[in-house]
Formats: structure tokens, sequence, C-alpha cells
């Protein structure tokens, strides 16, 4: 884990927040909470994020729709996704759509915490590449 691992915890409950917020914040990384999306892309944080972990289920604009937004502007943030509902066609698209892990509420938190470590890895291997490739022009 790096000490400067920023994840943006994403949910319209504010319980979930703060139980995921406790979880993240006891394992030494920093944590900022957004309740909507639209609060998150209003932050400074939407673009200083190592990981954004979201619910699915968002008033407005859902999870996944945020990835999306995100890809087509060319954001790479890892993303984890949450949900009460853990639909098999949910899951599917989530993952289509670029998510690392997809979690059934409630989750166990080692299962939650494997995911983390997956998903800053899989952004770790992101950033390098990047950095390579405007490194050699390509």
């Amino acid at each position: 884990m790096s000490v400067s691992s920023v994840i943006s915890v994403l949910d319209d409950d504010p319980y979930v927040r703060a139980a995921i917020n406790n979880l993240l914040e006891s394992r030494g990384y920093t944590v900022h909470t957004f309740g909507s999306a639209e609060e998150f892309l209003r932050s400074a944080d939407s673009t200083d994020t190592s990981c954004v972990i979201a619910d699915v289920q968002m008033p407005l604009m859902t999870g996944i729709d945020l990835l999306t937004q995100m890809r087509a502007q060319g954001s790479a943030t890892p993303f984890i996704f949450i949900t009460a509902f853990p639909d098999e066609s949910v899951r599917v698209r989530a993952l289509k759509a670029g998510a690392v892990c997809f979690l059934g509420k409630p989750f166990v938190p080692t299962d939650m915490m494997q995911c983390l470590d997956r998903a800053l890895a899989a952004g770790s291997e992101t950033k390098g590449m990047i950095a390579g490739r405007e490194q050699t022009g390509r």
C-alpha cells in the first residue's frame, strides 16, 4: 500500500460511507467520501484519487455511468463497485465498463481489501504504461 493512496468512496447511504471510511482509514488509507457521483465530479478529488469505490445505484448518476463518463474523459482510475442488489447482469455491465471488482452488500472486509489491493496494483500498472508512452512518444 502506498501512503499516498487516496480512496474516494461514493455511496448515497451515509452509514455505508462511514463504515468503508473507517475500514480503509484503519488500514492507513486517506479516504474522501461523497454522497453522489455529481458531488465527486465537482471535487478536486475526482482527478487526485487512486481508486474509486462506488455504489452501483445512486440517484441521478449511477456508479456505472460515472465510470463510463470518466473513461470517456481519459481517466484510468480503477473502480470497485458495491451494491445491495448484486444482479448478474449488472455485475457483467460493471466489469465490461472496466470495474476491477464487484461486491454485494454487505461484503466481508477482507474481500474489500483484496479488491483494493488489485485495484491499486492495476492503477499502478496503468500509470506506468502511460508514463512510458509519454517518454517514448507513443
